[in-house]
């Protein structure tokens, strides 16, 4: 899934942001239009967007071991402080996102 999501974030054009990319690589298309608002930072609590959409799909006790486990990896959670103090560019968060869905399930 997280090479399909990768490819999927990647493509030209850009049809998808990262929340959109991570349902559409889970075949949740269903949520591609409510992820929508929820890229640039502008999921709830300002969570990374490619996260948010990984714990919506996995619910709420898988969708807190993935936060977990994504903040452990990349040092943040929100898109703020991944991208000013982190440095962690959007795909690699897409990336984890979809690979922490794939091993949590969805």
């Amino acid at each position: 899934m997280k090479n399909k999501a990768v490819e999927l974030f990647n493509a030209v054009p850009k049809i998808y942001n990262c929340a959109q990319t991570v349902a559409a690589a889970a075949g949740r298309n269903e949520l591609i239009e409510d992820m929508k608002l929820c890229g640039g930072g502008k999921a709830p609590e300002n969570l990374c967007g490619a996260l948010y959409a990984a714990m919506v799909i996995a619910g709420e006790e898988k969708g807190l071991k993935i936060r977990e486990d994504f903040e452990s990896a990349l040092g943040a959670s929100t898109c703020s402080d991944l991208k000013n103090y982190e440095m962690v560019p959007c795909v690699r968060c897409v990336e984890k996102a979809a690979e922490l869905l794939e091993k949590y399930g969805r």
